[in-house]
Parts: structure tokens; sequence; C-alpha cells
């Protein structure tokens, strides 16, 4: 497997695990249920980190939380510029 694809990879977890995190948080499932808490723990887990900051320095304008399509602007920004690196 060559390191372009698996940056492609490792990023393209990324988009789904951003994606899920915002449908989570409109439909809001109950987090103690048996399937849907541990999604859920999973994916705030590995989210919540990155996303917070962002929501610190861009709090929500009318209700609308902006960070997620802010973190990935600038996750294809960095997805861009490693494969630049690499190739």
């Amino acid at each position: 497997m060559g390191a372009v694809t698996v940056i492609n990879l490792i990023f393209n977890i990324f988009y789904l695990l951003i994606l899920a995190h915002i449908v989570l948080s409109w439909v809001r499932p109950n987090p103690y249920h048996p399937v849907w808490g541990p999604i859920i723990r999973i994916v705030n887990g590995v989210i919540d980190p990155i996303i917070n900051p962002v929501r610190r320095l861009l709090p929500p304008l009318g209700g609308l939380d902006f960070s997620p399509m802010i973190v990935l602007l600038l996750a294809r920004v960095i997805q861009g510029a490693l494969i630049n690196l690499v190739v």
C-alpha cells in the first residue's frame, strides 16, 4: 500500500467520523443504548478533542455550529499538504 493511499484512507475515516458526529448531534440517540452508546462514545472521543478548540475560537452563529465545517476544511488542506510532501 502506497503512502498516498494510507493518507487518503486515514483522512477518509476521519471524514466519516465527522459526518457521524454531525448526524448524531442532529438525531441525539440515547447514549445509554446498548448499541448506540459505544458508537457515540467512540465518535465523540475521537472528534470532540479536535472540534472543541475550534468551537472556542468560533462560537455558534445564529444557533448553528460551523466548527465541523472548519475542521473539514482544515483537514482537507492538511491532507493535500501531506500528499504533496510524499509525492
